[in-house]
């Protein structure tokens, strides 16, 4: 897997308030999600590109444990998460819902740069500036995950997998 896109750079403790803002939490993901990250940069939603990343700081996704903030950002494209720390719901939650998240102690990109990721080696290349920073490499079962959609799809793909016969004794 890799992922190429633009950043998109907050900072610290973006919650998930501001990922998908309650007032829009009962209206169509399309609709919500026009309001991803509006609070901090109104543009956002319009200028995000599949395939975009997403940077912030540490404690990334803290606040309520809606998936919705999940959700809006992938309906929006957004390819990848990057932060200096997640909070641990948010985390999870978008490994299950398919979108890669990517913990990098030491990211400083600037908002526009284009990013070259690989979530299995952890490698981030900045390509406007040359710069390499080493994130937190996936573990292969969470790339599996992620390669598969999401938990339910890999779990279901994992149902219609023919079983080796149980041994006795």
């Amino acid at each position: 897997m890799r992922i190429v896109g633009r950043a998109f750079v907050f900072g610290d403790f973006i919650d998930t308030d501001v990922l998908a803002p309650g007032p829009y939490l009962r209206k169509p993901l399309p609709e919500l999600a026009a309001h991803c990250l509006e609070a901090l940069d109104p543009g956002f939603a319009r200028a995000v590109r599949p395939g975009d990343v997403v940077v912030g700081g540490i404690g990334f996704g803290i606040g309520s444990s809606r998936e919705q903030a999940v959700q809006a950002l992938l309906h929006l494209g957004v390819g990848c998460v990057l932060a200096r720390g997640f909070a641990r719901i948010f985390f999870r939650n978008a490994i299950n819902l398919g979108l890669p998240v990517l913990c990098c102690p030491d990211i400083e990109v600037q908002a526009g740069s284009e990013l070259d990721i690989l979530p299995a080696e952890g490698r981030v290349l900045d390509r406007s500036s040359g710069r390499v920073f080493q994130a937190q490499a996936l573990p292969p079962r969470l790339m599996e995950i992620l390669a598969a959609g999401g938990l339910v799809p890999w779990l279901q793909a994992r149902r219609s997998e023919p079983r080796a016969p149980a041994r006795n004794g």
